[in-house]
């Protein structure tokens, strides 16, 4: 029996490329998250907006993408139009330890918690919350991150802890504040 002569075709049909009808439905169905994608990236409203118009066109006219893989491929549009337009860089000099340890459940915060959440986390230095954003957020590996942010994986894995503190001791400030009113 020769294995290697085996009728080795398929039925299925191959996979399609997305074309700019599908991201064109995909940019309308998600502009909300897309555009807090680009807004939490860029912590600044007009920053977002350029953000977000690049992506879409970057999509529409970039390299083609299987349709399975459209919506991911937006995200990564979004996160480079925002690394190119922030430009985040590590600084060495805010190595600060903050003694918070605290881990809030996000399906028991409010929408009010979330918004201070969210408002923390727009407060954050450019190169801490890219790392945020990118690794807590959007699940990049520490080493994808550290290669689109031209930098080392130890700076991503070191942001992202000030960025958590950060987070926790400002959510810690507004639970205080929110219990003394």
């Amino acid at each position: 029996m020769n294995l290697l002569c085996t009728n080795r075709t398929t039925t299925g049909k191959p996979e399609e490329h997305a074309t700019s009808d599908d991201f064109r439905t995909l940019f309308t169905e998600e502009m909300s998250s897309l555009y807090r994608l680009s807004l939490l990236l860029t912590s600044d409203q007009e920053k977002a907006e350029r953000c977000f118009l690049g992506g879409v066109n970057d999509c529409m006219q970039g390299t083609p993408v299987l349709k399975k893989w459209a919506s991911s491929w937006a995200k990564c549009m979004i996160v480079e139009n925002a690394i190119r337009i922030i430009a985040p860089r590590p600084n060495h000099a805010s190595r600060t330890r903050l003694a918070v340890h605290l881990e809030p459940n996000s399906e028991l915060l409010t929408v009010r918690e979330k918004d201070a959440v969210i408002a923390s986390v727009l407060e954050l230095a450019d190169f801490e919350r890219f790392a945020f954003v990118m690794s807590v957020l959007g699940r990049y590996p520490d080493q994808d991150c550290s290669v689109l942010m031209g930098c080392t994986p130890r700076e991503i894995s070191d942001a992202r802890r000030r960025a958590l503190q950060q987070i926790a001791q400002s959510y810690a400030e507004n639970a205080v504040t929110s219990r003394a009113r």
